[in-house]
């Protein structure tokens, strides 16, 4: 998978699926998408998201389960990534203050601790 793969709306509901699930078949991604498309329709996007690398299938039994290629956590730091830059500037600082304006009154005393920490932690491991 690379940085510059970008997923429609759909293969981004499908991806929140199977990392939900850990695996899941065609049948087990349309039961569970909002408006959902054809089971032939289904089965299409899982092989595009397989030929944009971000899945991979297994067969069981009669059936293909498809599974994540890469981790959730590293999916999400790569859309981060990608996020900061085009919206931001490339600026961590930028997105940061963004998220907290966004939070507004809902973000109580313990979260505004716990993000001070994690900047400290940051810093004092020199990023």
């Amino acid at each position: 998978m690379t940085a510059t793969t970008q997923l429609s709306r759909r293969e981004s509901q499908i991806m929140e699926i199977v990392y939900e699930l850990g695996r899941a078949s065609a049948a087990e991604v349309q039961e569970r998408l909002p408006d959902p498309p054809s089971y032939s329709a289904v089965r299409a996007m899982l092989r595009i998201l397989e030929d944009k690398g971000h899945l991979r299938h297994e067969q069981q039994g009669p059936r293909y389960v498809f599974l994540p290629v890469v981790s959730r956590e590293r999916a999400r730091q790569t859309a981060l990534r990608r996020l900061v830059r085009t919206f931001f500037g490339g600026s961590p600082e930028g997105a940061m203050a963004a998220l907290i304006d966004l939070g507004g009154p809902e973000l109580d005393s313990q979260e505004l601790e716990r993000l001070a920490a994690l900047i400290d932690d940051a810093r004092k491991e020199g990023r």
